[in-house]
C-alpha cells in the first residue's frame, strides 16, 4: 500500500467504526460490524503473507489475534441471537487469546529491531510493568475477585487486565527498543494504545455511565485493528524489524514514566492505608528521595551517551574533514533498495593535481585542500545525499533517488566547484578532478561503487578534469 492508500484505509476504518458504534446491537450494526471485520482480518493476513521470510512471524501473530478476537465476536452473536447470553463464555477465550500473541509479535519485532542491545529496554519494560501490574491488582483485578458470584465469574473478567498487562509489557518492548519511529512504529503504539485504552474503558466507565453506553465501546477494536494492520501494510513497515540505529538517547519522558514507577507502591500502600499526616511525610520524602536519584541516574546515563555518541561518530566518520567514512557508505548502501521509481547513483571521484600539491607545498597544504574539497562537496549535494571519503584524495557521493540525468547535472556543478582555486597562506592551489558516474534501479547494486570508480578511471584516461558515465566507460572498455 502506498502512503496515501494507507490514509484512505484509516479514514475509512473510522467512519465504519463510528457508524458500528452508532447502529451497536441493532441487525444493521451487526452485519456491518463482522462485514468490516472480515475484511480487516483478511487484510492482516495479507500483511503477513507480504512480509519477508525473516519477519514474517510477528505478523502471522498479529494476524491470529485479530482473527481470533473476530471469532470470539462471532460466538457472542450466535449466543445473542439464541437468547443464551452469559457473563463469561466460549467467546472470553477468543478473546483473551489474542493479548499474548500480540504481546509476543511486539517483543519479536522489538528484538530484531536491537538484537544484543535489549538491557536497557527490558529493565525499564519491567520496571513500567510491574508498577501497572501492582496498580491494576489494587484497582481492577482484586475488586473484581471480591464482587464476582462464582469462580467462573471472577477469574476469566480478572484476566482482561491481566491480558492489558502482558500486552503493555509487549508495548513497552518496541516503544523502548532503539529504532527508527516514523509512521509504522506509531501505528503500531497507537493500535496497542486503543486496544489498552478500550479495555480501561470497560473497567472503569461502569461507574459512570449505564453499561448499554460502555457496551458501544466494543467496535473500537475495529480500530484498533485497523491502525495495526496499517503498519503491516505501510510501505516503510520493515523498519519494525530492521535493526535500528545503535545510538540511542534517553527521553525525558523515559525518566518521568520511571519515577512514577518508583512511586506507584508506596503511593499504594498510603491509599491502603489512608492519608495522615505522617504517612505524607514519608510520601514526600519518598518522593524527594527518588527524585535525587533519578537526576542523578539521568545525569549518568547523559554523560555516557555523549561518550558514545563521540565514539560511534569517530567510528564513521573521517578525522580530517569529518565526512562519512567507507563503514558508514557501506552501511547507508546496503539500506538502500534501488528500483525504477527511486535510482540510485554513486560519483566516485579522485582528485587531479593533488600529488603536486603535496610535493611543492607538504602535506599541510595538502590537509587544507582536502578540507576546501570537501566544504565544495557537502555544498554542492542535496540533503538526502551522502558524501565520503574513502582515504587519500578519493571521494564517493552517494545520491539516493537520483536519476542519471541527475547525477549528470551534480556532475558538472561539482567539476565546477572544484576547479576554482584556492587560496591557502598567500599561495594560490589548484587542483582538479576527474568523476565516474554509475547509476542503479534495481539490477545492479552491488557493483555499483566498482562501477563508478572504474569510469573514474577512464575520465583520467581521457585528460582529467572531467566525468564519464559507467556505461560509457564498458562500452569504450
Amino acid at each position: 500500500m502506498s502512503t496515501r492508500s494507507i490514509r484512505l484505509f484509516l479514514a475509512s476504518a473510522v467512519v465504519v467504526v463510528a457508524a458500528s458504534m452508532a447502529t451497536y446491537g441493532s441487525d444493521g450494526g451487526n452485519i456491518l460490524y463482522v462485514g468490516a471485520y472480515v475484511i480487516l482480518c483478511g487484510l492482516g493476513w495479507r500483511a503477513a503473507a507480504r512480509a519477508d521470510a525473516g519477519s514474517r512471524l510477528p505478523w502471522v501473530l498479529i494476524a491470529t489475534a485479530v482473527t481470533l478476537w473476530l471469532t470470539g465476536d462471532l460466538v457472542e452473536l450466535v449466543h445473542f441471537y439464541r437468547g443464551s447470553m452469559s457473563a463469561v463464555g466460549l467467546g472470553d477465550v477468543f478473546w483473551l487469546g489474542g493479548y499474548p500473541l500480540v504481546a509476543v509479535a511486539l517483543v519479536l519485532m522489538a528484538r530484531r529491531r536491537a538484537p544484543g542491545r535489549m538491557r536497557a529496554a527490558v529493565l525499564d519494560t519491567l520496571t513500567l510493568t510491574l508498577a501497572a501490574a501492582a496498580a491494576s491488582w489494587q484497582f481492577l483485578i482484586e475488586p473484581l475477585l471480591q464482587s464476582a458470584e462464582s469462580l467462573a465469574t471472577a477469574v476469566v473478567p480478572a484476566l482482561y487486565p491481566v491480558g492489558d498487562v502482558v500486552l503493555l509489557a509487549g508495548t513497552l518492548f518496541i516503544a523502548l527498543s532503539p529504532g527508527a519511529r516514523t509512521a509504522p512504529t506509531r501505528l503500531l503504539l497507537a493500535a496497542t494504545g486503543v486496544y489498552l485504552g478500550m479495555d480501561l474503558g470497560y473497567n472503569l466507565l461502569p461507574y459512570v455511565l449505564d453499561w448499554s453506553w460502555v457496551d458501544r465501546l466494543g467496535p473500537l477494536v475495529m480500530l484498533g485493528n485497523a491502525l495495526i494492520i496499517a503498519a503491516g501494510l505501510h510501505p516503510d513497515r520493515a523498519e519494525l524489524t530492521r535493526v535500528g540505529d545503535r545510538s540511542h538517547v534517553l527521553h525525558p519522558a523515559r525518566v518521568v514514566f520511571l519515577g512514577l514507577a518508583l512511586m506507584t507502591a508506596p503511593l499504594l500502600a498510603m491509599l491502603q492505608s489512608g492519608f495522615n499526616g505522617r504517612g505524607i511525610v514519608l510520601i514526600t520524602a519518598t518522593l524527594g528521595c527518588a527524585a535525587f536519584v533519578l537526576a542523578r541516574f539521568t545525569t549518568a546515563v547523559r554523560e555516557q551517551e555523549r561518550f558514545q555518541a563521540q565514539l560511534a561518530f569517530q567510528a564513521r566518520h573521517d578525522a580530517l574533514t569529518g565526512l562519512a567514512n567507507r563503514i558508514e557508505l557501506g552501511d547507508r548502501l546496503s539500506r538502500l533498495r534501488p528500483g525504477p521509481d527511486a535510482p540510485v547513483s554513486v560519483l566516485y571521484l579522485d582528485l587531479d593535481g593533488f600529488k603536486q600539491v603535496n610535493d611543492e607545498h607538504g602535506h599541510e597544504a595538502g590537509d587544507a585542500v582536502l578540507q576546501v574539497v570537501s566544504r565544495r562537496l557537502s555544498a554542492a549535494v542535496r540533503e538526502t545525499d551522502l558524501v565520503t571519503r574513502l582515504g587519500g584524495d578519493e571521494f564517493v557521493l552517494l545520491c539516493p533517488v537520483a536519476s542519471p540525468a541527475e547525477a549528470a547535472e551534480l556532475a558538472d556543478r561539482v567539476v565546477h566547484d572544484l576547479t576554482r582555486p584556492i587560496v591557502w597562506q598567500g599561495l594560490t592551489l589548484h587542483v582538479g578532478v576527474s568523476i565516474g558516474v554509475a547509476t542503479d534501479a534495481g539490477d545492479a547494486s552491488s557493483n555499483l561503487i566498482r562501477r563508478a570508480d572504474h569510469a573514474m578511471y577512464e575520465a583520467k584516461r581521457e585528460g582529467r578534469g572531467r566525468w564519464v558515465p559507467a556505461g560509457a566507460a564498458a562500452a569504450r572498455g
